[in-house]
């Protein structure tokens, strides 16, 4: 697995004697520090040369200072490259301040606000949504697409509305793996894949198989139809490291999906873990 390059799409980093991140709570092996130290050990025998950290969820009030938090973090760890960040974008055209100073942030490379949540499967649909989403063009940001399976149609018709924003969908869109769960899944992705502003992240899936006992085999069917859709060009590895940890090493995660694309071409290998998320995210 030394034998080519990652770059990471999807890395939390938290501090809970820092900052507040409610749903930790009920997460008692989660609600620790998980720190950069903490990542090179999990991925120590693998070659991780740049990362991305994605915002963590921690109480909306300080996710400006997470953000100036990881920019500092990023200091020491060169290896941190990009920060997907919160903004309230239900604000709308309120929201162009809130990105203008994540903007003047130049780690930061596109936003996230967490949509799997809302009871609302067309939350991201209301007008003052769709209204902050189209200003991230204007600064150049992502949006990056947390959501569950069920959501994914209004997602679809949100990246429609907004052709000028870059998207990138978290988790595979969060298939009831579990649950052994295709369809409408499956239809559903392949309309969201059919738009070309979007782009799927290899990442999340363990933790929506079972925890203890998920094979290789339980995830096939989801990975592939996801390389199916978007194809090599649109598709980014992600660690989705600790929360992954619930289910998997850093390494596992790594190592199914290497074998799962063993004969691809090294080019197609390389876009995978590498060069999609230099693309994408810039860096």
């Amino acid at each position: 697995m030394s034998d080519f390059l990652i770059v990471d799409s999807h890395v939390h980093l938290w501090n809970p004697a820092q900052l507040r991140y409610p749903w930790l709570d009920g997460l008692p092996t989660l609600n620790r520090a998980f720190l950069p130290e903490d990542f090179s050990a999990a991925s120590a025998d693998l070659t991780v040369g740049k990362i991305i950290v994605v915002e963590c969820g921690c109480e909306p009030a300080q996710s400006f200072m997470e953000t100036v938090w990881i920019s500092e973090l990023a200091r020491t760890e060169p290896r941190v490259k990009g920060i997907v960040a919160h903004a309230d974008l239900e604000k709308g055209e309120s929201a162009r301040s809130d990105l203008a100073r994540l903007a003047a942030i130049p780690i930061v490379k596109g936003i996230r606000r967490n949509l799997q949540g809302e009871r609302d499967q067309e939350f991201c649909l209301r007008p003052d949504f769709v209204a902050g989403v189209k200003l991230l063009a204007e600064f150049g940001f992502t949006f990056d697409l947390c959501i569950r399976h069920e959501q994914l149609p209004a997602a679809a018709e949100l990246v429609r509305r907004v052709p000028q924003a870059g998207f990138v969908l978290d988790h595979f869109g969060k298939p009831d793996v579990r649950g052994k769960k295709t369809e409408p899944w499956a239809a559903d992705l392949k309309r969201l894949a059919a738009l070309p502003n979007v782009a799927c992240k290899i990442s999340g899936l363990t933790t929506e198989a079972d925890l203890k006992i998920w094979q290789p085999a339980d995830l096939r069917f989801y990975f592939e139809r996801a390389l199916d859709y978007f194809g090599f060009n649109r598709v980014l590895f992600g660690g989705d490291w600790p929360v992954a940890t619930l289910a998997t090493s850093y390494r596992r995660w790594a190592e199914t999906i290497r074998d799962f694309i063993s004969g691809a071409p090294a080019a197609d290998v390389t876009k995978l873990f590498q060069t999609n998320a230099e693309r994408i995210y810039r860096v």
